[in-house]
């Protein structure tokens, strides 16, 4: 079974997120950052081996970062927005795998995942999401008690003007990657769950999109919402693009 390198940018995700938030909240933050990315971590070290990965560590910084916006000064006169979804990824069949790429799909399953943004200057701002597959994809490549399970995750500038009332439309763009789970389970287990994990690779990505937000009540928000993502080198699926539709619902923290 062959595996694609690790991805490295030589500078952790961790560090480019912290120096938004100092630049966002300013140096006085720097504590408080402290005390809420401490607490995190504590909480992920007795998750389930799955969500011990990189993007499962960015985005619990980034939801950091989300909550401790909620509560300063800037939030009182901007848009924060926290949402959960699920979706499908639409991606090319096994069957139009290339030599070098494994004949497995993107496709299959839902998607759960969480969002969130800050809007803070002029409709503007940034954003970070994660999307993970429900259900471990079984017998990756034909490969007998191997399974896997894809993370999306990406950082994005957002745009979101007034169409209506109680309408908004949201335009992303950001980078981000695509980080594949491998689990190994005994031949006869596979189907029922019981698996531990192996290794985690993952590839850069670059992805673009948008949704509309309706307000239902308050800042209660229902967001149907498309993602494209062309995937840099991704050899482990069958194809290096993949699209995600879905729904989110959301609150709202601040004008709208």
């Amino acid at each position: 079974m062959h595996y694609d390198s690790c991805m490295n940018f030589g500078v952790s995700g961790e560090t480019v997120l912290l120096s938004f938030l100092l630049i966002l909240l300013g140096s006085n933050k720097l504590p408080e950052i402290g005390q809420h990315v401490a607490g995190l971590v504590r909480e992920s070290r007795r998750a389930s081996p799955s969500f011990r990965s990189a993007p499962s560590r960015l985005l619990l910084l980034a939801f950091a970062f989300v909550a401790l916006g909620a509560t300063s000064t800037l939030a009182h006169a901007q848009r924060i927005d926290a949402a959960v979804g699920v979706s499908a990824i639409l991606a090319p069949g096994a069957s139009s795998a290339s030599s070098s790429e494994y004949p497995v799909s993107l496709s299959g399953g839902l998607y759960p995942g969480l969002s969130g943004d800050l809007i803070f200057w002029r409709n503007l701002g940034i954003g970070a999401e994660l999307y993970w597959r429900a259900s471990q994809g079984v017998n990756y490549g034909g490969s007998v008690g191997v399974n896997f399970r894809p993370f999306f995750y990406d950082f994005n500038a957002v745009y979101s003007p007034k169409l209506a009332n109680h309408t908004y439309l949201e335009l992303v763009g950001g980078l981000g990657g695509l980080d594949t789970r491998f689990y190994e389970c005994p031949d006869y287990d596979c189907n029922l769950g019981y698996s531990q994990g192996v290794n985690s690779f993952a590839h850069f990505d670059v992805d673009f999109g948008g949704g509309v937000k309706f307000y239902a009540k308050r800042g209660i928000f229902i967001r149907p919402e498309a993602r494209y993502y062309f995937i840099l080198n991704d050899t482990n699926f069958s194809s290096n693009h993949a699209a995600r539709v879905g729904i989110s619902i959301g609150y709202t923290f601040g004008a709208h």
